[in-house]
This record gives C-alpha cells, sequence and structure tokens, in this order.
C-alpha cells in the first residue's frame, strides 16, 4: 500500500511538472502592454509579432538539441532567474569550453534604437545574431569546421523530431525547416522578454511622464540618484543619460567604448566592444547583481560600475575611447553619497514579473507536451503547400496536384489581404502590391475537403 502511494505520487509529480504548450490556447506574446512613453522599437519594417511564431522560439530557445552534443541551448546562458543573463563571468559552451565574452542579458532587447547586437556589433540584426553561436564551435557546436557538424545536420536533426514537425506545421503551414524560420522564431521570442513592472515605471505614470520631477514612490537618495542619471557633467550630474537613453535605458548606437578594453580571459585588449544591454534589470528584484557586468565580466557590484564611470582610464592604447568619456565626463568627481544615490537608483529599474513568467520559461523542465491545434488536428488530407519563389518581390507559383481550389493570403494579424478561385492546378500569384511582410498563403480544395498553409515572404 506505501509503495502504491509513493508511485502514484511520483507520477502525479511528473505530470503537474510537465509543460505543456496548448496550440489553441497560446501565450500572450504578440500584444502585451507596453508602457505609452516607451517609444523605441527595433521590430523590423513590415514584420509583425505572432504568439504562434514566438512560442515555436520559445522552444527551440531552450532546446538543447540545438547544440551538437545536446547538452547546451540558449538558455543555458541567458537565463530567466537572472534577466535573462548569466552570473558566471564567461558562460560555459560545449564541451567545457568558455565563450569569449560575457552572457549579455536580454531583457528588453526589443525597445532600442540599436539594430545591431554583440558586444562588436558584428549581427546587423537580432534575427542574424540568433544562429551565430548555434554555429560557434565552441558555444554550440553545429560550426561545420574541425570536424563539428554543420547547420544543415542541425537542421536534418530537427526535422526528424516530432515536437518540430508538429510546430513548424502549425506556424507555417508545413514542416520545413529552414535558418531564416529559426532566426524568425528565436528573435520574436527575444524581443517578447520585456519588463515594465518596476518601481521607475510606476513613478513615471504617476509624474505623467515627466521624468525631471521627483517620483512620489521614490526616497529622496532614489530622486538624486535619478537627478544624477540625467544630468550632464557640465552642470553637477553623472552624464548617464546621453549614452543610456531614459526611459528605455537603451544604447546610444553612436557610442564608442566605455573605456573597459581587456578581454574576459585577460590575454589582451579589444577596442571593439560599444554595445551594451538595456540597463533595466541589472539587479534582480532583491537588489542583487544578475551577474557580471561589462563584456568582460570584471566589474561584479555597483560601486565598482560607479567608480569606473566616476574617473575613467585614458589609455593611450585605447583609440576607441567615446568622446562623451573624457574630460569632465570621464573624471566626475562624485562624493560617495552621490554614488550611493545613484546605486539606489539603478535598483529602481527592476521589475519582477520577468524572472517568473511562464511564458518565458523552460518548456521542457519537467518534460514537454504539446496539445494539437484543433483546426490543424481536423485538417484531413492536408495540402502540401511549395510556393516559390519564396521570398519573392512579385510573383508566386502554386503547383497543385489539381484544382479548382480558393486561394487566400492573410497577413499576420489575419486580415484577408487577397483571395482568389483557380480550376487550374498550376497558379500564379501577384503579390507586388502587399507591403513587406510575412503572410499565410491558405488554399482550400471545397470538392476535395483539402486544406493547405503555407507561409509566404514578400520583399
Amino acid at each position: 500500500m506505501r509503495l502504491s502511494f509513493v508511485f502514484a505520487a511520483a507520477l502525479m509529480a511528473l505530470v503537474l511538472g510537465a509543460s505543456t504548450i496548448d496550440l489553441d490556447q497560446l501565450d500572450n506574446y504578440a500584444n502585451q502592454a507596453v508602457p505609452a512613453y516607451i517609444q523605441l522599437d527595433n521590430l523590423p519594417a513590415g514584420q509583425q509579432m505572432s504568439d504562434a511564431v514566438a512560442t515555436l522560439g520559445r522552444v527551440l530557445f531552450y532546446d538543447k538539441a540545438l547544440s551538437a552534443n545536446s547538452t547546451i541551448s540558449c538558455g543555458s546562458c541567458h537565463k530567466q532567474a537572472f534577466a535573462f543573463g548569466d552570473t558566471a563571468k564567461q558562460s560555459l559552451g560545449l564541451d567545457g569550453g568558455l565563450t569569449g565574452r560575457h552572457s549579455m542579458r536580454l531583457i528588453n532587447a526589443r525597445f532600442a534604437e540599436e539594430v545591431k547586437f554583440f558586444w562588436d556589433k558584428r549581427a546587423l540584426s537580432l534575427a542574424e545574431q540568433t544562429t551565430h553561436p548555434i554555429q560557434d564551435h565552441l558555444e554550440m557546436g553545429f560550426s561545420g569546421s574541425n570536424g563539428q557538424p554543420d547547420l544543415d545536420s542541425l537542421i536534418r536533426r530537427l526535422s526528424a523530431l516530432p515536437r518540430y514537425q508538429q510546430l513548424f506545421t502549425f506556424v507555417y503551414g508545413d514542416t520545413i525547416v529552414t535558418e531564416a524560420r529559426m532566426q524568425e522564431a528565436l528573435s520574436q521570442f527575444v524581443r517578447s522578454i520585456q519588463s515594465f513592472d518596476s518601481r521607475f515605471d510606476q513613478g513615471l505614470a504617476q509624474a505623467n511622464g515627466n521624468i525631471n520631477q521627483n517620483f512620489g514612490n521614490f526616497t529622496a537618495q532614489e530622486n538624486q540618484g535619478k537627478l544624477l542619471f540625467i544630468d550632464p557633467p557640465t552642470i553637477g550630474g553623472a552624464g548617464c543619460q546621453g549614452c543610456h537613453r531614459a526611459p528605455e535605458f537603451d544604447i546610444d548606437p553612436a557610442t564608442n567604448n566605455n573605456g573597459i578594453i581587456a578581454t574576459a580571459d585577460g590575454s589582451g585588449i579589444d577596442l571593439t566592444n560599444t554595445r551594451a544591454p538595456s540597463l533595466r534589470d541589472i539587479v534582480n528584484p532583491q537588489g542583487q547583481l544578475n551577474g557580471p557586468l561589462m563584456h568582460n565580466g570584471n566589474i561584479t557590484n555597483l560601486q565598482q560600475l560607479i567608480n569606473h564611470y566616476n574617473a575613467v582610464p585614458q589609455n593611450p592604447n585605447n583609440t576607441n575611447l567615446d568622446a562623451r568619456l573624457t574630460g569632465a565626463g570621464g573624471q566626475l568627481n562624485l562624493t560617495q553619497a552621490q554614488k550611493d544615490a545613484l546605486a539606489a537608483f539603478l535598483a529602481t529599474l527592476s521589475g519582477s514579473n520577468v524572472y517568473t513568467d511562464p511564458k518565458w520559461s523552460d518548456p521542457f523542465v519537467g518534460g514537454l507536451s504539446i496539445i494539437q491545434s484543433t483546426a490543424v488536428a481536423q485538417m484531413e488530407n492536408a495540402l502540401e503547400l511549395r510556393p516559390y519563389p519564396n521570398p519573392s518581390s512579385n510573383l508566386v507559383q502554386l503547383d497543385l496536384p489539381e484544382g479548382p481550389c480558393q486561394i487566400s493570403i492573410y497577413n499576420m494579424a489575419g486580415q484577408l489581404m487577397q483571395r482568389q478561385e483557380s480550376e487550374s492546378a498550376q497558379i500564379q500569384l501577384n503579390i507586388s502590391d502587399l507591403p513587406a511582410g510575412s503572410y499565410l498563403l491558405e488554399v482550400r480544395q471545397w470538392l476535395k475537403g483539402r486544406r493547405g498553409l503555407s507561409r509566404i515572404q514578400k520583399i
């Protein structure tokens, strides 16, 4: 009797611990509330956020199958508990290898002017960035060099997994896995990760968007720190706002480096690190740093951070130092009370929901379960659509086994953009009048009771 009870309890724990994604009841990624005072958005023109695409991105983000030895995922280095950053100075990669730089926090990556990614901005877009670590020989190992498998090997691996056959069909209308689709899904998931429930947000809302007035929910010290953050050094401030612009607290795309030039392993200098994450959630709700700071992870507390900017090293070997950090901007002469006020203000930029919201959590914890969409499950004799060329700027060809059929094109908000009927099995669609972006192509053969879905991209 005792053994039966233990077994039943263990089974119940497994069931309750499993992560379930119901494709008919997706989490809200596309229509989250964003404060009106947040004006910056680097979502590419013509692209719309999609719950379905971001859901696929969530699974890809946490799937260790995306590493050559199935031990590392994107979430291994970008952890929800630490604002999607890492507490390690250098993250652990494939077979014990270390990343060359500290893993950047991903909070509010969407709400910024900068569109380039990585510390050195080598990726021209977030979408491009998402598959770089997968193809890095130290990080996830699909480099295609030195005996490692290439990206095509990963695509074949994912294509054979039932979860991706199910998810890609749900999202794109077919089971085809491509790097571009992976990039779209991963970048949409990352862009969905947002944090706007901080004490700073509450104070700014109460002040009707006036950042310059004292916030009623701040202490005198926090209000002093806010003023120091905003004011330039020429009038006694610290000038932080010059590069890290409130209320997004993103990095000015025109910045050069900040005077920290040592590499993470200490072997040399690197002048190329000119990108930074948002300053939001630099600490967790308990006031603890969400991992070390800077590209090399050499800053381990807020006092060290502020001390660096209080007296920026004017190293003659640093030929890429930002001009705002020279002269008065590099020698602030802050008092200890002012430093403490700045640290107190930075702590007000942290929210709480982003650390625990299930929609950004690891769906593989306890075992992943996907409940099929009713609409997809009811598609008997589904048509497999292969529109070409795809992407296209004007004409798209569609070859079907037989006609007649009805062809509809919807935008990602579900609005009907085009509809036509055809008796032919060879169909040519003119999409030249559609704005650039992603569209859902639906073909129905009413007499045969068949339906097919696919994603097309207008460029």
